[in-house]
């Protein structure tokens, strides 16, 4: 475990350092107190442990926030991609937190994820039940069921699953020549919604993450394995019975689409043997930043509960 580099505008406050798990590297960002209750955050595509400063500085009066980069995205390091894409798991990315914490001695703790990040934070919770309090996921369902329900309104809506997933070199090469294009894209719904909902600082962080050809492989990586071996590990677990243990707290953007697709609350109450409680927030997919104090007041009641 080293000392990261300086930190970029509005983490001042925060300790930055690097931590090595089983099988990678990452980058860690934590605030507060470490001896009050753990609250892991985990970011989503194609952001980084950034998106979580506002709702950070909301909590960490009452929480030890940790604050990864996943393995492949952000200052963490890039893992290998090929084969069956296990590398990529949720499986692999889930045992890199659960060492994260071990390393920070912390056992249990609260856990919530974002977009790619609740897919990791759920396979966290079945993998590592006894050290999860309780879950949050943000504007997300299921990845099982989501592909297992796929029509076309979902496949105009969410593209990028299937572009991603395309051998590479192709979706790489395709987003290298207009990364950036591509990246405000998806930051902004897919130029429905703009980026004022994030901060220039943050933007920035996400561009320089972003632009390296390497960081761009290691995302479509990521949905290579969802697209496959992160399939059969959760086809697995339900036909062993494995349901999240702990309670559960499901947000999703009104203006979204998973709800309009799915129905995130009923499908995650499936796979939670906890209570599972849930409500629309007032924004788009990246809820985190649209909505930050009345994201952190949510979780700061789910988890204080």
């Amino acid at each position: 475990m080293t000392t990261a580099t300086p930190a970029p505008e509005g983490f001042e406050a925060f300790t930055a350092r690097h931590i090595d798990t089983q099988g990678s590297r990452l980058f860690v960002r934590t605030l507060g107190n470490a001896q009050r209750p753990a609250v892991l955050l985990v970011h989503g595509f194609p952001q980084t442990h950034v998106l979580w400063r506002r709702m950070a500085l909301a909590l960490a009066d009452r929480f030890f926030l940790v604050m990864p980069d996943l393995r492949g995205y952000g200052d963490s390091s890039l893992a290998p991609g090929g084969g069956d894409h296990a590398a990529h798991s949720k499986r692999a990315m889930a045992q890199d937190l659960a060492d994260v914490m071990s390393t920070l001695g912390i056992e249990r703790f609260f856990v919530c994820g974002h977009d790619r990040g609740g897919r990791v934070a759920h396979r966290l919770a079945l993998d590592h039940a006894a050290r999860v309090r309780k879950l949050c996921v943000l504007d997300i369902a299921p990845t099982l069921d989501m592909y297992a329900r796929t029509d076309m309104a979902f496949a105009r809506a969410y593209y990028h699953w299937f572009h991603l997933i395309q051998p590479a070199p192709l979706p790489e090469r395709m987003i290298e020549g207009c990364w950036r294009e591509y990246l405000h894209a998806k930051l902004g719904g897919w130029g429905t919604r703009g980026l004022a909902h994030i901060e220039p600082a943050a933007l920035a962080e996400y561009e320089r993450c972003f632009a390296r050809p390497e960081a761009i492989h290691t995302a479509c990586e990521d949905y290579r394995a969802s697209a496959g071996i992160d399939l059969e590990h959760d086809r697995d677990s339900r036909a062993r019975g494995h349901r999240v243990a702990c309670d559960m707290l499901v947000l999703w953007g009104a203006n979204g689409v998973v709800h309009r697709l799915f129905e995130p609350l009923a499908l995650w109450q499936a796979q939670c043997a906890g209570t599972v409680t849930g409500q629309a927030v007032p924004a788009g997919h990246f809820i985190p930043e649209e909505r930050p104090a009345e994201t952190a007041q949510a979780l700061a009641a789910f988890f204080s509960g």
